[in-house]
């Protein structure tokens, strides 16, 4: 089976990722570009740490030559974000990421993006399945790796320079080397080191690092920067006596932060800080984007700016479709993505550490101190968060009670309205909200709760797992 879900085509090595997958996949994209008449044009590809990713971007790169496309193949393991970068910095109609991001280590998957550094949206996706139902594995054509480099079908690149030097052009880096921080980046055994802590070092800051080998098994750890996953980080910030701690994801399109004192900064806080620190301090204008179990604290925000944050379902295509449309100035998710205005169209973990470095050292400030001045303007906003594998049994029947049957518990708050955008929200009149969604890149069905304490948070969630069996 070949599905894509809300983060492209994910599945665990050996089962469903597999090399005949991945040729079909291509072939599929390949038919794609063919009936659009692009297949003159090249494909960027880049691929993570992960297992056989290096090897998957050749296999994808030898469909492609023997169907006569020219692809470019990023020359080290990349950061997502560069690889977006160069689809849109060459004007290319697609590009390919081999990475499953934050998904645990016996996973590995295929992102696509479209034109101007894109994330697929859902038809481009639909039409690649589309596609790959009208063929079987003997409709797929190949070209050797080394034939196709030898008469150009292939070839392998280097876009570190373009990307790093658009980051620093917008960065005020006169204001970030006075302060002369002590930064503690953990890649989590991911491909961020080379491009962030050039960055770093650029604007003087004083950088070191750890978990940076690379380890497919991600030191047996999820590749996901959370307050679970972040404790040694955490320990190593206060004893080192760091300005900043910062993390990312296996393929650096997600941050965590840990503040000078050893606080994990949530990422609906980072991305509260960003939008605060771009239209307060650096004058920017227009409104925001969040998915649909992201803080309502980016609202309240929005509105003291005399601005508009939007709302849409899960998935990174989402917010960047909506930030184009309303020409937003930021966009981001609960799980650590975000992106801003004038940059990729897409999550970009080294920029946004980049941005929250710069905000730092401008406002001069500890974070914990910018957040404790929004929140004693627009109040509390406390998240709890649970996540249950199931069975395929399970999923049916938790599909049947709340998207047939529309069942609900009986909550102690007053309800408002209840949304089937994407999974089943429940907005409270208090201004609280809860939500049941599965999730599009593991088999996981997720909850999300915010209240003004984390403790009735937990409780309404409690209530939700009860009612659903979990």
């Amino acid at each position: 089976m070949i599905k894509f879900g809300t983060g492209g085509f994910r599945a665990i090595i050996g089962d469903d990722f597999i090399r005949s997958n991945v040729d079909l996949l291509t072939q599929g994209l390949v038919n794609k570009m063919v009936r659009e008449n692009v297949q003159d044009t090249t494909v960027i590809i880049g691929y993570d740490r992960r297992f056989l990713s290096d090897t998957t971007a050749r296999w994808a790169a030898e469909v492609f030559a023997g169907n006569g496309i020219k692809s470019q193949i990023i020359n080290y393991d990349a950061p997502t974000p560069i690889i977006m970068f160069e689809v849109k910095r060459t004007g290319a109609k697609y590009g390919m990421a081999v990475t499953a991001s934050h998904n645990p280590a016996e996973y590995n998957g295929i992102k696509v993006f479209t034109e101007g550094g894109r994330d697929a949206t859902e038809l481009v996706t639909n039409d690649i399945e589309a596609e790959i139902a009208k063929i079987t594995i003997d409709d797929v054509k190949h070209m050797p790796i080394k034939e196709a480099l030898e008469c150009g079908l292939v070839e392998y690149i280097n876009p570190m320079n373009p990307y790093l030097d658009s980051i620093l052009a917008i960065l005020d880096q006169e204001t970030i080397k006075k302060r002369n921080l002590r930064i503690l980046l953990d890649p989590m055994f991911g491909v961020s080191k080379s491009s962030l802590q050039t960055v770093l070092l650029t604007c003087r800051c004083s950088v070191d690092v750890i978990n940076d080998r690379h380890d497919a098994l991600f030191g047996g750890k999820l590749p996901s920067p959370s307050a679970a996953t972040l404790v040694r980080l955490r320990q190593m910030v206060v004893e080192g006596g760091y300005d900043m701690g910062i993390a990312t994801d296996g393929d650096a399109d997600r941050i965590g932060i840990i503040d000078s004192k050893g606080n994990f900064i949530h990422p609906n806080d980072i991305l509260v800080l960003l939008y605060y620190y771009l239209v307060k301090y650096k004058g920017w204008k227009g409104p925001a984007v969040r998915n649909i179990a992201t803080t309502h604290l980016m609202d309240k925000l929005a509105e003291s700016f005399g601005e508009v944050c939007y709302e849409v379902p899960v998935g990174f295509k989402h917010i960047s479709s909506k930030m184009d449309e309303k020409d937003a100035v930021i966009g981001g998710e609960s799980s650590g993505g975000l992106t801003v205005r004038g940059h990729i169209s897409g999550k970009d973990g080294i920029y946004a550490a980049a941005l929250l470095v710069e905000m730092l050292c401008v406002i001069n400030k500890p974070l914990t101190s910018i957040l404790d001045e929004i929140h004693e303007q627009f109040g509390n906003f406390e998240m709890s968060e649970y996540d249950c594998k199931f069975s395929h049994e399970k999923k049916e029947e938790l599909k049947e009670l709340l998207f047939v049957e529309k069942k609900l518990p009986e909550f102690p708050i007053e309800v408002e309205k209840v949304s089937y955008l994407d999974g089943c929200k429940v907005y409270f009149k208090n201004g609280g909200w809860i939500i049941c969604r599965f999730s599009g890149t593991e088999p996981l069905i997720r909850i999300f709760c915010e209240q003004s304490t984390i403790e009735e948070a937990q409780k309404i969630t409690a209530i939700m797992r009860e009612f659903l069996g979990l």
